[in-house]
């Protein structure tokens, strides 16, 4: 089942973010079984040549491929999409204005914007008509929602019907309510519970980064109705599993 599918349906999806860009940590994601990986091109230094590379490891090994965008940028979403994505997470999405222009830029003439280009994700003109079908049927388009202003306007941008969901920004949203980091705040608890009643009206997927690589926080996730759940970065990961064996080597050896 594609992953828009999962996400119409409200199927419980667990994923990924890759910041760094070695090949090895996509296919371990891949081999772990996860529903999709998204390549974070905002806060990592992955290029596109290194991205493309990435996005075919694996759309090969039949995983749905996502791309954060630095920015809502038209010409890197044709460039994105032109390279094999199946889909983009938009970061900083405020409004619905903002939420279509990334609509748009995705699609091709007369639902968007998009200029016609054969490349990888279009078999380099050979798969140009089964891929403009696809793009219109299976394509993900995720907007990020880690503004207190994409709250209040929370409504507006989910309905855009190119909108398959949100993924909620933590670390944003309470920065921009002036409490960076802090999830037990008041009025991030607050936003919370807004966009959670908002989306009862409008049943996107619901998404929420779990940075921490907790298990327990995923089920938190569960239990709290998101259906579209990144699982921390491999960097992070990596630091959190290193520095408990640090920690208990010295314990032993103290």
């Amino acid at each position: 089942m594609e992953l828009k599918e999962k996400l119409k349906k409200h199927l419980p999806t667990l994923g990924t973010w890759i910041t760094l860009a070695h090949r090895a940590f996509v296919e371990i994601s891949v081999n772990s079984g996860l529903d999709w990986i998204c390549i974070d091109l905002e806060h990592s230094s992955i290029d596109l040549d290194q991205m493309a590379t990435l996005i075919n490891i694996g759309r090969s090994n039949g995983v749905s491929m996502l791309v954060r965008l630095s920015d809502n940028d038209p010409i890197q979403i044709k460039r994105v999409m032109d390279a094999g994505a199946s889909g983009i997470i938009v970061p900083m999405v405020n409004s619905r204005e903002q939420a279509m222009k990334a609509y748009r830029a995705m699609h091709y003439p007369p639902t968007g914007t998009r200029g016609v280009g054969l490349s990888s994700a279009q078999k380099y003109g050979a798969g140009f008509s089964e891929y403009r079908e696809w793009l219109s049927k299976e394509s993900v388009l995720i907007v990020q929602i880690e503004h207190i202003d994409a709250v209040n306007n929370f409504d507006d941008i989910m309905s855009v019907p190119g909108v398959d969901g949100f993924i909620v920004g933590p670390y944003d949203l309470s920065a921009s309510l002036g409490k960076p980091g802090q999830f037990d705040a008041p009025d991030f608890l607050a936003a919370m519970s807004k966009i959670e009643e908002s989306n009862i009206k409008n049943k996107k997927a619901r998404g929420i980064h779990v940075v921490e690589p907790s298990l327990a926080k995923v089920q938190e996730a569960i239990k709290g109705g998101f259906d579209f759940i990144a699982y921390s970065f491999e960097a992070r990961m990596y630091e959190v599993g290193m520095s408990e064996a640090v920690h208990a080597f010295k314990k032993l050896t103290q």
